[in-house]
């Protein structure tokens, strides 16, 4: 696919990109619908980390007249696009691939799997590890007399929030990874800024997670270890030349 700007190519990139976002959307809709008749279950598997650490004849609430339905349907909806995720990637990789270079594809395809299953990783951190010890620190700190009971829908929310925190952080490997190819910064540079990085760390968990030092800090160092790993592994990817980048601008 040559991204020519002629009206005909253009067209025809354009109609391209809405057969395969179409893909796209009817792969979320085939999964949410495999997924639909277990939507209590997936909710109640969520609902275990806080479930676990509850105090005796305590529970979740609904204060909403339809939280009860339209919580669990939300929840199997995010889980579909998250399964859903490679193929949407494989979608984007087939419309963006004959642009590339052999180099570009080589370095891009292991990127593209590898940031798949780091978002994957961000959310498995969070669910087995982060989790049980938030949700066992706040309910242990509840006040005397104060029966905690959190409403399933603000859970949802919660859980939500710390899932793409998670997963978005453990992106930061591909992060650097990219901008040291492409030229924007040099790994050595990143090294010189490691004491502001890690102080960033931190001012993202606080911005990412809830409003508490033990989310900020859970957030916080596996940033700044994603962000070494990053440093590490960018030694393999060498910046683009300055004639490739040309040749590619005038293709495009």
């Amino acid at each position: 696919m040559s991204l020519n700007a002629s009206p005909d190519s253009l067209l025809g990139h354009l109609i391209e990109l809405r057969n395969r976002l179409l893909r796209c959307v009817v792969a979320v809709i085939i999964v949410f619908a495999a997924l639909a008749s277990f939507a209590q279950e997936l909710y109640h598997l969520l609902a275990q980390p806080l479930m676990a650490v509850l105090p005796e004849n305590s529970s979740m609430i609904a204060t909403d007249v339809a939280a009860p339905f339209f919580a669990p349907f939300k929840l199997t909806f995010i889980v579909a696009i998250c399964l859903a995720i490679p193929y949407v990637l494989y979608q984007v990789w087939q419309f963006v691939a004959p642009a590339l270079y052999k180099r570009e594809k080589r370095l891009m395809a292991p990127l593209v799997i590898s940031s798949t299953l780091l978002f994957y990783s961000g959310i498995a951190f969070a669910y087995f590890v982060v989790f049980p010890i938030i949700f066992g620190f706040f309910t242990s700190v509840a006040p005397e007399g104060v029966t905690v009971a959190t409403d399933i829908s603000n859970y949802l929310d919660f859980v939500l929030k710390l899932f793409f925190a998670f997963g978005l952080s453990f992106e930061i490997p591909v992060a650097i990874l990219l901008m040291v190819w492409t030229g924007v910064t040099t790994r050595d540079a990143l090294a010189e800024k490691r004491p502001y990085i890690v102080v960033g760390a931190f001012v993202l968990g606080m911005l990412l997670t809830p409003p508490d030092v033990l989310s900020q800090t859970l957030l916080a160092v596996p940033m700044w270890l994603l962000f070494e790993l990053g440093l590490m592994l960018s030694r393999f990817y060498q910046p683009r030349s300055t004639e490739e980048t040309e040749k590619q601008e005038e293709q495009l």
